[in-house]
């Protein structure tokens, strides 16, 4: 069968189910969110597993912990959100909001997160009356049809439409060119020749930028309390999530006092004259090392043939401006840059997210919130993570604002066309309805260009 065709069969069914689901009211379409994630919670652990030995990456448990976490979040952030009907009314303004679906939604997801992406996609594209086709990564085909399976599996018994959500049997670059270029909005997440297939398929996208969280350590802050969290951020399922921590830059003053801390959590710190074998070894030609992808510290101190105490959970290399190790790096490894200045320390983190990462994140700890400030102002990042484990945070937790969800915008820093995290809202459309306002008030020529200016002719 012709890719087009096939394709085709996946929209022919989104749709109809997709216009069986738009009459539905608030609470059925909420009943259905609930249960996507709830799914993959209750499935944490066998979903983890398979995780793990399909695609030979990351950490079981930090699996499960992501599984329950990311379902648990997402659905909290959800609840008692208006997605249907009329959203809104501005009485001051004469408004009223309506929300209508997008329709059928493309959804690439990637290897590092094959239940969660899949189940945040389908939530968000549920909560706004959609259907949604999932394509996965190549290496992590059985984990996530499974999810999806689990998911229709409960969907079906409280009665959803059948094919809301789909995932494709059979994977091609052809099929997923075809599938974004037929769908109506498309969702991409994972590398950076996906993402820009998605933005070329005619068709409204929304994608992600490249990684390379810059840390910076402010001079005087608690470092018992930072250097564990930055250990938990960037250990955390062997360091495959695009918000972990890449580079940790600390006061010069204080530096061996902070790696000694690094030390007693699970870091090792790498002789400086090892950091070109080092270097060779993450970076062969100068490009990421794909065998190295959310593998252990200890699997990568092996190849470079250095040897390190048992639960080592993060090497940490001191580096040098311009170096490759500002890169991003998706295995637990930290570049260690020292400053003397708040300046020079942003500066440092300017220069590494210009060589790669610009848009994603910057993490900072820091009590000063003058120069928190100041870094916000001046490092080209979409969003600043403070006083928290990046990985984790990022993309939205209990203990901070950030929208929950596996897709974090990067603005045209990374040529993407949101600088927020994706939620549901970028799944809908509004219609604004407008009333006259008799009673409004007309500036006069004085109040709007000021006074003293000529009226015009």
């Amino acid at each position: 069968m012709e890719s087009k065709e096939y394709i085709e069969q996946y929209i022919s069914r989104a749709r109809a189910a997709q216009k069986a689901f738009e009459s539905w009211d608030q609470e059925g379409v909420d009943k259905l969110v609930r249960a996507v994630a709830r799914v993959v919670y209750d499935n944490a652990e066998p979903l983890a597993r398979m995780a793990v030995e399909e695609t030979g990456m990351g950490v079981y448990e930090d699996k499960v912990a992501k599984n329950r976490g990311k379902a648990s979040i997402i659905w909290n952030s959800l609840k008692g959100k208006k997605s249907v009907g009329i959203i809104e009314r501005n009485s001051a303004a004469g408004t009223v909001k309506i929300a209508k679906p997008v329709g059928v939604v493309a959804a690439i997801t990637p290897t590092t997160n094959p239940s969660v992406t899949p189940m945040c996609n389908a939530m968000f594209a549920l909560k706004g009356r959609n259907a949604i086709i999932i394509t996965p990564h190549s290496r992590a085909i059985h984990t996530s049809t499974r999810t999806v399976e689990l998911i229709n599996q409960e969907l079906a018994r409280l009665g959803a439409p059948e094919h809301l959500i789909q995932v494709l049997a059979e994977h091609s670059r052809e099929n997923t060119r075809n599938l974004i270029a037929a769908a109506d909005v498309v969702v991409a997440t994972g590398g950076m020749g996906m993402v820009k297939a998605a933005y070329s398929s005619g068709k409204p996208a929304y994608g992600v930028g490249a990684g390379n969280v810059q840390c910076i350590i402010d001079r005087g802050v608690d470092y018992a309390q930072a250097v564990p969290k930055i250990i938990a951020g960037r250990s955390f399922d062997n360091g495959i999530i695009c918000s972990g921590e890449q580079s940790v830059i600390l006061p010069r003053e204080d530096q061996q006092k902070i790696l000694d801390l690094f030390n007693a959590h699970g870091g090792y710190v790498v002789a400086r004259e090892k950091a070109g074998e080092m270097m060779k070894v993450i970076f062969p030609d100068e490009v990421m090392n794909k065998d190295l992808v959310g593998q252990s510290a200890a699997k990568v101190a092996a190849l470079a043939e250095l040897k390190v105490p048992e639960g080592t959970r993060v090497l940490l290399i001191p580096a040098e401006r311009g170096e490759l190790l500002g890169k991003e790096k998706m295995c637990p490894v930290l570049a260690v840059y020292p400053y003397d200045t708040w300046e020079e320390a942003v500066a440092i983190a300017g220069e590494n997210l210009e060589m790669e990462g610009k848009g994603h994140s910057v993490a900072i700890h820091s009590d000063d919130l003058g120069r928190i400030e100041q870094a916000s102002l001046a490092l080209p990042a979409s969003r600043f993570v403070i006083n928290q484990p990046s990985s984790t945070s990022a993309g939205g937790s209990f203990f901070n604002s950030f929208a929950p969800t596996t897709t974090l915008g990067c603005g045209t820093w990374g040529n993407n066309s949101i600088s927020e995290n994706l939620n549901y809202h970028h799944l809908l459309n509004v219609s604004t309805v407008g009333f006259y306002n008799a009673e409004a008030v007309v500036p006069s020529q004085e109040e709007l260009w000021g006074p003293g200016e000529p009226n015009p002719a």
